[in-house]
Protein backbone atom coordinates (compact mmCIF):
# COMPACT_ATOMS: atom_id res chain seq x y z
CA UNK A 1 0.00 0.00 0.00
CA UNK A 2 1.30 3.46 -0.90
CA UNK A 3 1.14 6.15 1.76
CA UNK A 4 -0.63 9.12 0.19
CA UNK A 5 -0.20 11.33 3.21
CA UNK A 6 1.60 14.60 2.53
CA UNK A 7 5.24 14.71 3.51
CA UNK A 8 5.54 17.25 6.39
CA UNK A 9 8.68 18.59 4.70
CA UNK A 10 6.60 19.45 1.61
CA UNK A 11 4.28 21.58 3.76
CA UNK A 12 7.27 23.27 5.36
CA UNK A 13 8.82 24.09 1.97
CA UNK A 14 5.48 25.41 0.66
CA UNK A 15 5.12 27.63 3.75
CA UNK A 16 8.71 28.84 3.38
CA UNK A 17 8.17 29.69 -0.30
CA UNK A 18 4.94 31.55 0.56
CA UNK A 19 6.81 33.52 3.25
CA UNK A 20 9.49 34.44 0.71
CA UNK A 21 6.90 35.55 -1.87
CA UNK A 22 5.23 37.74 0.75
CA UNK A 23 8.57 39.36 1.59
CA UNK A 24 9.36 39.91 -2.10
CA UNK A 25 5.95 41.58 -2.55
CA UNK A 26 6.67 43.86 0.42
CA UNK A 27 10.09 44.79 -0.93
CA UNK A 28 8.73 45.48 -4.41
CA UNK A 29 5.61 47.45 -3.51
CA UNK A 30 5.42 48.71 0.06
CA UNK A 31 6.15 52.40 0.70
CA UNK A 32 8.38 51.40 3.64
CA UNK A 33 10.44 48.97 1.55
CA UNK A 34 14.18 49.40 2.13
CA UNK A 35 14.81 49.02 -1.61
CA UNK A 36 15.39 52.50 -3.03
CA UNK A 37 12.42 53.63 -5.17
CA UNK A 38 14.59 53.87 -8.29
CA UNK A 39 15.32 50.11 -8.06
CA UNK A 40 11.84 48.81 -7.18
CA UNK A 41 10.47 48.63 -10.71
CA UNK A 42 13.29 46.30 -11.79
CA UNK A 43 13.11 44.27 -8.56
CA UNK A 44 11.99 40.72 -9.33
CA UNK A 45 12.57 39.14 -5.93
CA UNK A 46 15.44 38.18 -3.67
CA UNK A 47 17.78 35.29 -4.31
CA UNK A 48 17.59 32.52 -1.72
CA UNK A 49 19.47 29.37 -0.98
CA UNK A 50 17.26 26.34 -1.67
CA UNK A 51 15.16 25.25 1.32
CA UNK A 52 17.09 22.61 3.21
CA UNK A 53 15.73 20.83 6.30
CA UNK A 54 19.32 20.11 7.42
CA UNK A 55 19.55 23.81 8.30
CA UNK A 56 16.72 23.48 10.82
CA UNK A 57 18.70 22.52 13.89
CA UNK A 58 17.80 21.63 17.45
CA UNK A 59 19.66 23.95 19.80
CA UNK A 60 20.00 23.54 23.55
CA UNK A 61 19.50 26.66 25.60
CA UNK A 62 21.75 28.12 28.29
CA UNK A 63 20.18 31.20 29.85
CA UNK A 64 22.36 34.00 31.21
CA UNK A 65 20.86 34.88 34.58
CA UNK A 66 22.98 38.01 34.79
CA UNK A 67 22.95 39.20 31.16
CA UNK A 68 26.11 40.94 30.05
CA UNK A 69 26.04 44.07 27.89
CA UNK A 70 27.42 43.59 24.38
CA UNK A 71 28.11 46.71 22.33
CA UNK A 72 27.53 46.05 18.64
CA UNK A 73 29.00 48.17 15.92
CA UNK A 74 26.59 49.32 13.25
CA UNK A 75 26.92 49.89 9.53
CA UNK A 76 26.80 53.64 10.30
CA UNK A 77 29.91 53.40 12.49
CA UNK A 78 28.28 53.97 15.87
CA UNK A 79 27.50 51.35 18.52
CA UNK A 80 24.23 50.04 19.89
CA UNK A 81 23.92 48.24 23.19
CA UNK A 82 22.40 44.80 23.51
CA UNK A 83 22.57 42.30 26.34
CA UNK A 84 23.50 38.64 25.87
CA UNK A 85 20.58 36.74 27.35
CA UNK A 86 21.03 33.22 26.01
CA UNK A 87 23.48 30.86 24.30
CA UNK A 88 22.32 28.26 21.80
CA UNK A 89 24.46 25.13 21.34
CA UNK A 90 23.83 23.03 18.25
CA UNK A 91 25.39 20.83 15.61
CA UNK A 92 25.55 21.82 11.96
CA UNK A 93 27.38 19.88 9.28
CA UNK A 94 29.07 17.71 11.88
CA UNK A 95 30.42 20.75 13.79
CA UNK A 96 29.50 21.67 17.37
CA UNK A 97 28.63 25.37 17.31
CA UNK A 98 27.26 28.14 19.48
CA UNK A 99 25.38 31.34 18.80
CA UNK A 100 24.32 33.94 21.32
CA UNK A 101 20.92 35.59 21.48
CA UNK A 102 20.47 39.21 22.49
CA UNK A 103 17.85 41.76 23.46
CA UNK A 104 18.01 45.51 23.92
CA UNK A 105 15.39 45.29 26.66
CA UNK A 106 15.93 41.95 28.44
CA UNK A 107 12.78 42.25 30.55
CA UNK A 108 10.55 42.83 27.52
CA UNK A 109 8.77 39.54 26.80
CA UNK A 110 7.45 40.94 23.51
CA UNK A 111 10.91 41.65 22.09
CA UNK A 112 12.26 38.88 19.87
CA UNK A 113 15.52 37.15 20.69
CA UNK A 114 17.97 38.65 18.19
CA UNK A 115 20.57 36.26 16.72
CA UNK A 116 22.89 38.07 14.30
CA UNK A 117 25.60 35.95 12.72
CA UNK A 118 28.32 35.77 10.10
CA UNK A 119 29.42 32.59 8.40
CA UNK A 120 31.67 31.46 5.55
CA UNK A 121 29.14 32.74 2.97
CA UNK A 122 29.27 36.30 4.37
CA UNK A 123 30.57 38.71 1.77
CA UNK A 124 30.64 35.98 -0.86
CA UNK A 125 27.18 34.49 -1.26
CA UNK A 126 25.35 36.42 1.44
CA UNK A 127 25.29 40.03 2.64
CA UNK A 128 28.74 41.32 3.69
CA UNK A 129 27.38 42.64 7.00
CA UNK A 130 26.01 39.29 8.15
CA UNK A 131 22.48 37.98 8.51
CA UNK A 132 19.89 37.76 11.26
CA UNK A 133 17.59 35.23 12.87
CA UNK A 134 14.82 36.14 15.29
CA UNK A 135 13.18 33.82 17.79
CA UNK A 136 9.79 34.42 19.34
CA UNK A 137 9.56 31.82 22.13
CA UNK A 138 6.08 31.33 23.53
CA UNK A 139 7.39 30.99 27.09
CA UNK A 140 10.47 32.16 28.96
CA UNK A 141 13.54 30.22 27.90
CA UNK A 142 15.12 28.01 30.57
CA UNK A 143 18.39 26.09 30.82
CA UNK A 144 18.13 22.81 28.99
CA UNK A 145 15.24 23.85 26.75
CA UNK A 146 15.57 22.82 23.13
CA UNK A 147 14.53 25.27 20.42
CA UNK A 148 14.73 25.15 16.64
CA UNK A 149 17.14 27.49 14.90
CA UNK A 150 15.95 27.61 11.30
CA UNK A 151 18.67 29.05 9.11
CA UNK A 152 16.29 28.84 6.13
CA UNK A 153 14.76 31.96 7.74
CA UNK A 154 18.08 33.84 7.91
CA UNK A 155 17.58 37.27 6.44
CA UNK A 156 19.61 40.29 5.45
CA UNK A 157 19.03 43.51 7.38
CA UNK A 158 17.59 46.61 5.69
CA UNK A 159 21.05 48.11 5.29
CA UNK A 160 21.76 45.37 2.71
CA UNK A 161 19.36 47.23 0.43
CA UNK A 162 20.15 50.86 1.23
CA UNK A 163 22.91 52.71 3.08
CA UNK A 164 20.28 55.02 4.58
CA UNK A 165 19.69 52.36 7.25
CA UNK A 166 21.94 51.65 10.21
CA UNK A 167 22.08 47.99 11.23
CA UNK A 168 23.91 46.14 14.00
CA UNK A 169 26.82 43.99 12.84
CA UNK A 170 27.18 40.52 14.37
CA UNK A 171 29.73 40.55 17.18
CA UNK A 172 32.78 38.34 16.73
CA UNK A 173 31.39 35.81 19.20
CA UNK A 174 28.66 35.07 16.61
CA UNK A 175 30.98 34.42 13.67
CA UNK A 176 30.56 30.82 12.56
CA UNK A 177 33.47 28.98 10.97
CA UNK A 178 31.14 27.07 8.63
CA UNK A 179 29.18 27.98 5.50
CA UNK A 180 25.45 28.38 6.16
CA UNK A 181 23.94 27.96 2.70
CA UNK A 182 20.38 28.68 3.82
CA UNK A 183 18.17 31.74 3.89
CA UNK A 184 18.69 34.93 1.91
CA UNK A 185 21.55 35.38 -0.50
CA UNK A 186 23.23 38.69 -1.30
CA UNK A 187 21.25 41.30 -3.26
CA UNK A 188 22.39 44.11 -5.48
CA UNK A 189 20.39 46.56 -7.60
CA UNK A 190 19.41 45.26 -10.99
CA UNK A 191 18.91 41.69 -9.78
Amino acid sequence: MVDTQDDPADGYVADLRANREEKDDFLAEHPQSPIPPEHREAFSGLEYFDPDPDYRVAASVAVHDDPEPVPMETTAGNEVRYVRIVTFAFELGGEDLELHGYKQRPDDDEEAVFVPFRDKTTGQESYRGGRYLELHPEDDLADGDVVTLDFNLAYSPFCAFSETFSCPLPPEENWLDVAVRAGERDWSPGE
